[in-house]
């Protein structure tokens, strides 16, 4: 397939997510798009080696070299026009995006958030604070949704969900580490291939 959609994948951290992406591309889960671009709002980010070890282009736009938040959206938005990107993924990404950044790209940005929305999400939930939270209140099933990005954190249309079972012991770290392996890691790349085949229908119609 020629006219792959173009994806670009946000970052700030590791990167384990982004790895997840180009396992799942290299082993056609995504066929339907390709990753052209790796942008991160940090400049030590594992996940830029990892994009670069792929053979993935990558940018950096630092929000500190930026007078404001719009300046820091135009940044990026400027690259995104340049490499002609029909979609983003955020993995990881840890700058909640403008309403105004989100209307470029309506249904077109997809993020993995790691609980069942509507539990443990929104403002102030992420990374180990979700599944501290979820432990706290005691569910026995936690899990990871992908959705789409609209101007309400974690509020966008949900895409996939995947649920993993809380067990006796477990600790935020041992359940971060479980919902990746069992939810993150293979809902995102299968959203991910969902979004792009729609693209590539939309092209043909």
């Amino acid at each position: 397939m020629k006219n792959k959609a173009k994806i670009a994948v946000l970052v700030s951290g590791g990167g384990t997510n982004l790895q997840a992406l180009i396992d799942a591309q290299q082993s056609r889960i995504i066929n339907s798009g390709r990753i052209a671009l790796v942008v991160s709002n940090n400049s030590s980010a594992y996940a830029l080696t990892r994009a670069g070890n792929a053979g993935i282009p990558t940018a950096v736009v630092l929000k500190k070299e930026c007078a404001d938040q719009a300046e820091f959206e135009n940044r990026i938005l400027k690259l995104l026009e340049e490499n002609k990107i029909d979609m983003i993924v955020l993995a990881g990404f840890m700058s909640i995006l403008s309403a105004d950044f989100v209307s470029h790209y309506p249904e077109r940005i997809i993020n993995v958030h790691p609980s069942l929305i509507p539990s443990f999400c929104g403002e102030g939930f992420y990374g180990l604070r979700v599944h501290r939270a979820a432990l706290d209140y005691g569910v026995k099933v936690t899990g990871a949704t992908v959705h789409f990005v609209n101007e309400i954190p974690d509020g966008g249309k949900i895409i996939l969900q995947k649920a993993v079972d809380v067990e006796d012991g477990d600790t935020p770290e041992i359940l971060q580490k479980r919902v990746m392996e069992q939810a993150e890691w293979k809902i995102l790349p299968q959203a991910t291939e969902l979004v792009s085949a729609k693209i590539l229908k939309e092209r043909t119609e």
